[in-house]
């Protein structure tokens, strides 16, 4: 049992860092206020509505797209290294004497003390669960 849960959290350890430190990008396409499409590390797929270049004229009216694209990126940490010389001296001071009490803790529990080992059961003279019952005839 100690086995499996250590492998288990071991492993979501090892999920949670690699998680934090992948980036990504989510790329959405909307057509209007309409989404179309949304993906994942790769370019999102349009609605196939792209403005047509119309050859320069004078009188030409230029209409405005109505499609764009919105992206979102998530940037992971490139540093997991935690520093310790940022520690306040209270910090530092809190975690020596948390330390040190938790390590103290379990200091005499090594031996399985038993205190009843010198007390025997009593000896049973009546057997009380007889004097008791009933019984329908």
């Amino acid at each position: 049992m100690k086995k499996i849960l250590h492998k288990t959290i071991s492993f979501l350890m090892a999920l949670v860092v690699l998680l934090s430190t992948m980036s990504f990008i989510i790329d959405m396409h909307f057509c209007g206020d309409t989404l179309v499409d949304t993906a994942l590390f790769r370019k999102a797929k349009t609605c196939g509505m792209k403005m047509q270049k119309a050859p320069i004229k004078e009188c030409s009216i230029t209409k405005k797209n109505c499609c764009n694209d919105k992206q979102i990126a998530f940037e992971g940490k490139d540093n997991l290294q935690a520093s310790f010389n940022s520690l306040s001296f209270e910090q530092q001071q809190f975690i020596t004497s948390f330390l040190y009490t938790y390590i103290n803790l379990f200091k005499g529990f090594n031996n399985n003390i038993s205190p009843f080992k010198t007390y025997k059961p009593p000896l049973v003279t009546k057997e009380l669960f007889k004097l008791d019952e009933t019984y329908l005839i």
